[in-house]
């Protein structure tokens, strides 16, 4: 398997080369269907009907998988974006507004892509269900933003989750507690593929299940299944028979990612023959951003370029800030009627993400996955808008959850703003030490969240805590050496500080 792919990889040109690649690719398919067969012989009923939908799925992106010569674009043929294709959000906004916001908003759905674990902040169970502020998890927040929305303009936006089977069971028990919100709220699963071998190409899984050795032996395959999992659920059809014609998707955990007016109401005010039907939200690249994805123009159409699909040779031309000024937020604004035109047209055509893990065992796997952003090039006058960063605030760390949760921002009806009494719109750079990394432990060091109302640096390494209103101010640097503690009093204020081992403050 390893010479084939070998081969493959290297585009060997040579007519007899190629014929024994056509070969083992048949064969490797061949080999792979009748694994697959040997699967589904393992269950029966609804579980078995649900993974023959997926495996088809997953024998397309095999496929297209197997047939990759080299790297999915060429350097020298990628151009900058011609100017009108990503518009300032300024230039957007400045139209207005019409009177029937009602009419925009009653066309809309949002989508959130609930498919991950809080494994990476130490937590069990979807992500969406960590607190971030005042006792509201990522979930409530989404709900709330939704709700404010349909009583503020007397609408009907439905919320949709999209699961995976990490997160689908836990995520339904805790909907109950929205039965008497005013958001409709839908489900639908994302797909579920078979991790495979990394030298026989094959799945590891013996059966269906997913407990015992076969747990690891299945993942959700990337945001870019959205396309497929949506139509197949059936939910795609009845909110187009209900009326819907746009669908606003973001990651659950970026708080900044709330339905945009000016957004909505550019998407539906566009005349017929120009509808358009892929808005990407991009924003301004920071030295902080730089393995973010951007849109370049490509065999004369806008597209995703992501660091993966990136040559060795140009990664750092990639990163750089000059060259590749904005990147991709994955708030994404589409097209229903386009999104179910394409799948039916089977003209998705995403690029395949080969991501290599190793399971607890050592096994050596991969998984193949698409991202939602990618398919940006198959939709019909596709467009970026360059947002401000505010709509940019993921949560992937305890850091993160620690700006979210300061004063920085307010709360209201589910959306952060950040506060007026901040001087400069830049949020700032906070990096907490391994220490905090868990949720529940990051919690237990400070006894109050510190005023970062004039903060632009912080950086915490060792065993720290925090008392009750404390304060702090431009960059301070906090390290406890090893075997060392430092518990900063209740009431400090730190402004332009390096705290050491022994808790000598220096100016800084």
């Amino acid at each position: 398997m390893a010479l084939y792919m070998k081969g493959l990889r290297n585009g060997e040109s040579d007519r007899g080369m190629a014929q024994f690649q056509e070969m083992m690719r048949q064969q490797l398919e061949s080999s792979m269907h009748a694994e697959l067969e040997k699967l589904l012989d393992t269950s029966t009923g609804a579980e078995s009907e649900v993974s023959r939908k997926d495996f088809e799925g997953f024998k397309n992106l095999f496929h297209r998988f197997l047939q990759v010569k080299g790297p999915s674009v060429e350097w020298t043929k990628i151009q900058r974006p011609p100017e009108d294709s990503i518009q300032p959000y300024d230039k957007i906004a400045a139209r207005g507004l019409p009177e029937n916001v009602a009419d925009s908003l009653n066309k809309l759905v949002v989508v959130k892509l609930n498919g991950g674990l809080g494994t990476s902040m130490g937590c069990k169970g979807p992500k969406s269900l960590i607190s971030v502020r005042n006792e509201n998890t990522f979930l409530d927040l989404t709900v709330q933003q939704i709700e404010h929305l349909n009583k503020t303009y007397n609408t009907d936006v439905p919320l949709v989750l999209m699961n995976s089977f990490n997160t689908d069971e836990d995520t339904k028990k805790i909907l109950q507690k929205y039965a008497h919100h005013r958001v409709k709220i839908h489900t639908f699963n994302q797909s579920r593929y078979p991790r495979i071998n990394k030298e026989s190409l094959l799945p590891v899984s013996t059966n269906l299940s997913m407990t015992g050795q076969n747990a690891e032996g299945w993942y959700p395959p990337g945001h870019g299944d959205i396309y497929e999992s949506f139509y197949n659920s059936g939910l795609l059809d009845q909110l187009i028979a209900k009326g819907k014609e746009y669908i606003f998707v973001s990651n659950i955990d970026n708080l900044g990612a709330t339905v945009d007016l000016h957004i909505l109401h550019h998407l539906v005010s566009q005349p017929n023959g120009k509808r358009c039907e892929f808005i990407m939200e991009v924003t301004d690249k920071t030295r902080a951003d730089v393995k973010g994805g951007t849109l370049i123009q490509y065999d004369g159409k806008l597209r995703l370029l992501e660091i993966a699909q990136v040559p060795k040779a140009h990664v750092d031309e990639f990163k750089s800030v000059s060259k590749f000024k904005i990147f991709n937020t994955n708030n994404l604004w589409l097209s229903l009627a386009a999104m179910k035109r394409l799948q039916e047209q089977r003209a998705m055509d995403l690029e395949i993400i080969v991501n290599p893990k190793t399971l607890d065992g050592g096994q050596n796997v991969i998984q193949l996955e698409t991202a939602v952003g990618a398919a940006i090039k198959c939709f019909d006058n596709a467009l970026g808008i360059n947002v401000p960063r505010s709509r940019f605030l993921p949560v992937k760390t305890t850091s993160d959850l620690c700006l979210v949760m300061s004063n920085l921002y307010s709360l209201e009806a589910g959306s952060l703003t950040m506060s007026p009494k901040r001087e400069f719109p830049t949020t700032p750079h906070v990096k907490l030490g391994s220490s905090f990394t868990k949720v529940q432990e990051y919690l237990t060091r400070f006894e109050s969240i510190p005023d970062m109302l004039e903060l632009d640096h912080l950086t915490v390494s060792g065993d720290v805590t925090f008392g009750k209103n404390v304060s702090l101010k431009g960059t301070v640097i906090i390290i406890a050496n090893h075997g060392d503690r430092i518990d900063i009093p209740a009431g400090s204020m730190l402004e332009n500080k390096i705290v050491s081992g022994n808790l000598r403050i220096m100016d800084h």
